[in-house]
C-alpha cells in the first residue's frame, strides 16, 4: 500500500507540472510567430536587400537600421541544427557591423558587410 501511495503522489505531481508549465501552455500564445529556418533565412535576405538598396538611394541611417534590425529578428527562427546555428552567429557578427554603421549613420562601406551577410545567409541556406 505504501508504494503505490508514493507511484499515485509522484503521477499527480507529475501531471500537474505538466498542465502548469509555460512550455505546454507555449502552443497557445498566438504573440510569436515562428517560420521554418528556410523562410526565415529568405526574409532575412529580402530585409537586408531592402536596407542595400535604401542605402544605394541616400536613406538615412535610421531607415537602413530598421531593415537590419528586423533581419536580425527573421534570424531568431533559424535553428535548423548546430551547424547552422553556428553560422548563423558568424554572419550575424557581419549583420551587426552594419547595424552599427547604420546607427552612427555612416552609409560609406555598408554595402559591403551588407553583400558578405547576403552571401554568407546564401550559404546557410544550402546546410539546411
Amino acid at each position: 500500500m505504501k508504494i503505490f501511495k508514493t507511484i499515485v503522489l509522484s503521477s499527480l505531481v507529475a501531471m500537474a507540472m505538466g498542465a502548469f508549465s509555460s512550455v505546454a501552455m507555449a502552443e497557445s500564445i498566438d504573440a510569436r510567430i515562428s517560420y521554418a529556418p528556410a523562410d526565415a533565412i529568405d526574409m532575412m535576405i529580402g530585409e537586408l536587400t531592402k536596407a542595400k538598396a535604401a542605402a544605394a538611394q541616400g536613406k538615412s541611417g535610421d531607415e537602413v537600421y530598421k531593415f537590419i534590425k528586423q533581419a536580425m529578428d527573421y534570424g531568431k527562427d533559424v535553428n535548423a541544427n548546430d551547424v547552422v546555428d553556428r553560422e548563423r552567429s558568424r554572419t550575424n557578427e557581419v549583420i551587426k557591423k552594419a547595424r552599427t554603421m547604420a546607427k552612427k549613420n555612416e552609409m560609406n562601406g555598408i554595402d559591403e558587410h551588407l553583400d558578405r551577410a547576403i552571401k554568407e545567409l546564401g550559404d546557410i541556406k544550402g546546410l539546411i
